[in-house]
């Protein structure tokens, strides 16, 4: 490491020195007047040999386009010349990466951050590609990726400048991210006047100054109620961010102090990150760093291609997914046209290619809607490539190579790629988690048919409720609230194992559930119980991992507001191989409650609704009690001494619930996983109570044993039933053909259906083809239905892009006659006329009578 290197320190951020005082970051200095002297002597940019970034990232696009490599990098010259030194760079930058990430966490308040892990880093190419990524919500890489990508090919090069010591902040999902409570800070990283890298960091903030409180407010029908967007804006200089900055997003959130330290926590990362480049370019040399920038993209593409080709058969997967929103009569919202139902429909394919490339295709899917969880591609890509990265490529280069392999097709106009800046985002993930639960077992089926066994997952929990609210808490103060207790799902069932209970979320693989004591001292919510949550678990033979609730009541607030968010009468996630769904949701709350009275008397107070059947929360509270399989609801007010319960959801069963062992299902009981009616419903297994002393950590008392003739004969008869009530494929048909073409179904499922059809030619052919209608066909609805969609699909579009990247072509094209089809969707490839077992992708040929 060089004497001068030693020279630089990195003050806290906000620090003020005069110039003449200002000894700090000497190569920063150096680079800058580098950087001017290309600029304004050589008439050069800051890229790599003097070209604009804009330049220097369209050259990368057409090399990989040409060649079918990142950069057109058809040898790995570093990794095969001196594979130690190449592996000791990417791990060392790797190693970096975590370190920033765990140690910066410290600098933040919020539990969010400090305790859930909601953070996490990314060191990416000149370009805008990520290098190499920490732990934690990784999910932002990608996003991070987009925005820099924004910035390159808007010319913010000329301005508003891109120079060293800058700092960049972005939450726009039309940009890149999910929604707007993500904040990113980027910092590009120079060397001779050479923009080199950039380092982006995330975290997720407790309030974004919504109309509502909390981040992830849902009340909203467009963009305007989200909160404070920053469009990747330049917020400081020197590494000093601007007066005018902190003087006015602060005034922008209900908890300003969080995002303060939040900002700290991002900058604090990124120039840790900073430093790791630097001391890794002084100890191998610049060229060396280029190299690996270029190739650990190129490697991350191959590994996944590798690893696709080895557990995946090529061929065509489908699935599809629903959930509902449900707004119809729900007070607070913005807008009177927002008072509808919407069902989300997520008609999914994944397209393996024989080269180990794969589209995932949402074509068919519905317009957006007047509510937040419409999603961006960013936010789609992201989502998709977290679940790649846990599932795929767990033990390859995890990086910007997998996007690489990937190309999706998000139909425009649909809620997966609204392209309208009207729309609301601001919980994107109530669809996306949704939408994605049809790819884990797209990804299943394939490991099954190449025996992969051990990697087969039936999909993790639809990752909800989320507390949210806010207003004036226990120390006087104007404040949000925003548990992250639903970073702690039910994980879905293996092939060779049950899921774990309460484990994790899918957005952050190292999530946490948080210390009680630790929420309640930024939360107004004192916990009366936290407990697992029975039956909430899909069964099967291998069942998936319970979820856990948590009751907290209200104390020594003002103008105090709560609210739900979350699946309610539909479960997004469905069983694999005969498994059963996980349980969806519901929302308890009770207000004007008797508790304080039973406080003070010593009287039995509610701390669970580990059976909501049994009667026992109510028979525990008297008030005005709220108990509805709905799933979201508009802010309330809430006053002390009312009680809220917070459900997370568990995950899907796989294989038949009959085959599971009866003593397996025993344990389940006295875990508190499974009630014993429910042992006998779902599972066939006859229990008996043998003592009234728990010995468990059981929802139920008493300790229980298997009548295993009971079970055997109530199995059997349970199979008879089955027989009994089968009907063949055809009956089957014939008699749901009949209720298509009636519309026997309910206005918001036709609206629906209706508008999938209007929204993608595609989807009408196969959907009428299917069914066998006329094709004139559609679906009469009611007026306001008609009306809710003639408003959508008349707003057109509002594109925040004006120059997309070469990597945003597959967002747009199907589903109109003046766009080329994408390849091998719906009509090319269905499940009629799928190739025959000796052909190819390459031939693209149908299947005949013959095959």
């Amino acid at each position: 490491m060089s004497s001068d290197h030693d020279t630089e320190t990195t003050p806290t951020v906000g620090d003020r020195t005069t110039e003449s005082e200002d000894v700090s970051y000497p190569r920063m200095r150096r680079e800058q007047e580098l950087v001017s002297e290309k600029r304004e002597e050589l008439d050069e940019g800051v890229g790599w040999d003097g070209r604009t970034l804009r330049e220097q990232m369209a050259a990368v696009e057409e090399e990989t386009a040409a060649t079918g490599h990142y950069a057109g990098l058809e040898e790995l010259e570093l990794k095969s010349e001196d594979p130690i030194q190449y592996e000791q760079m990417f791990s060392q930058l790797r190693g970096d990466l975590v370190t920033a990430r765990e140690t910066s966490k410290e600098v933040a308040a919020t539990p969010i951050v400090e305790q859930e892990g909601e953070l996490c880093y990314g060191l990416f190419t000149p370009e805008g590609d990520s290098i190499a990524v920490s732990t934690g919500i990784i999910v932002h890489i990608h996003t991070m990726s987009e925005a820099i990508k924004y910035m390159i090919n808007h010319d913010w090069e000329e301005s508003p400048g891109i120079e060293p010591g800058d700092v960049f902040v972005n939450n726009d999902p039309h940009i890149g991210d999910v929604h707007p409570c993500d904040i990113c800070t980027m910092i590009p990283i120079f060397h001779d006047g050479e923009l080199v890298a950039w380092a982006g960091g995330v975290t997720h903030v407790i309030d974004t100054g919504a109309i509502g409180p909390g981040s992830m407010n849902v009340s909203q029908a467009s963009r305007f109620g989200d909160g404070a967007h920053y469009s990747a804006r330049k917020i400081g200089e020197d590494f000093e961010l601007y007066n005018s900055w902190e003087r006015d997003y602060v005034d922008k959130t209900r908890t300003p102090e969080f995002l303060k330290l939040d900002e700290r926590t991002r900058m604090t990362g990124c120039l840790m990150i900073r430093d790791a480049v630097k001391e890794l370019i002084d100890e191998y040399g610049l060229e060396a760093f280029k190299q690996l920038s270029r190739e650990a993209v190129e490697d991350g593409r191959r590994g996944f291609r590798r690893r696709i080709q080895k557990t995946m058969l090529p061929g065509t997967y489908r699935g599809v997914s629903f959930v509902d929103a449900l707004y119809e009569g729900q007070d607070n919202l913005t807008r009177e046209y927002a008072d509808e139902n919407h069902i989300m429909h997520a008609p999914s394919e994944l397209h393996v290619r024989e080269d180990g490339t794969f589209q995932v295709s949402f074509e068919g899917a519905n317009k957006w809607g007047w509510h937040p969880y419409n999603c961006t591609p960013a936010s789609i890509q992201g989502g998709i490539w977290v679940m790649l990265t846990q599932t795929v490529i767990p033990n390859e280069n995890v990086n910007d190579g997998a996007y690489y392999a990937c190309d999706f097709h998000l139909p425009e106009g649909s809620w997966a790629n609204t392209q309208n800046t009207e729309t609301a985002h601001a919980y994107a993930w109530h669809y996306l988690v949704s939408a994605w639960a049809p790819l884990w077992q797209h990804l299943s089926r394939g490991y099954y048919a190449r025996g992969f066994w051990e990697e087969i997952n039936a999909g993790n929990a639809n990752t909800s409720n989320w507390l949210q609210g806010g207003g004036i808490d226990q120390f006087g103060k104007l404040h949000a609230v925003n548990s992250f207790e639903a970073a702690c799902e039910g994980v879905g069932a293996r092939y060779v194992a049950d899921g774990e209970p309460h484990a994790a979320a899918i957005w952050n693989p190292e999530g946490d559930m948080g210390d009680a004591e630790v929420w309640e001292r930024t939360e107004p919510l004192p916990f009366l119980g936290r407990a697992v949550k029975p039956n909430t678990g899909g069964p099967g033979r291998k069942t998936g991992g319970a979820g856990f609730e948590s009751l907290r009541t209200v104390k020594d607030v003002t103008r105090w507001l709560l609210y739900e968010m979350g699946n309610g009468y539909m479960t997004s996630d469905s069983g694999l191989f005969g498994g059963y769904p996980a349980a969806s949701g519901y929302i308890l709350n009770a207000r004007d409650t008797d508790l304080a009275e039973r406080f003070e008397n010593g009287e039995e107070y509610p701390q669970h609704d580990l059976d909501p059947e049994s009667g026992a929360f109510e028979e525990r509270i008297d008030g005005e009690i709220t108990r509805t399989p709905k799933g979201i609801s508009t802010p309330k007010e809430f006053d002390d001494y009312d009680l809220y319960l917070n459900y997370l959801r568990g995950g899907s069963g796989l294989g038949d619930p009959l085959e599971r062992d009866p003593g397996e299902v025993l344990s389940d009981i006295h875990d508190g996983y499974v009630l014993p009616r429910h042992a006998e419903d779902a599972y066939g297994v006859v229990v008996e109570q043998v003592s009234e002393d728990a010995k468990h950590n059981s929802a139920v008392e008493g300790e229980f044993a298997v009548d295993e003739e009971a079970t055997r004969e109530l199995r059997e008869e349970m199979m008879d039933e089955r027989a009994e009530e089968a009907v063949p494929v055809s009956e089957w048909y014939d008699e749901e053909r009949e209720r298509v073409r009636e519309g026997a179904f309910i206005d918001d499922v036709k609206k629906t259906y209706e508008s999938s059809m209007r929204m993608s030619q595609q989807f009408t052919a196969f959907f009428t083809n299917f069914w066998e209608l006329p094709d004139e066909f559609g679906f009469e609805l009611s007026e306001t239905a008609e009306t809710s969609l003639e408003y959508r699909f008349g707003s057109g579009f509002k594109r925040k892009w004006d120059n997309p990247t070469k990597g945003h072509e597959t967002w747009t094209g199907v589903g109109r006659e003046d766009e080329p089809l994408v390849p091998y969707t719906w009509t090319d490839r269905s499940l009629k006329d799928l190739a025959g077992p000796s052909a190819t992708f390459g031939e693209r040929t149908l299947a005949t009578d013959d095959d």
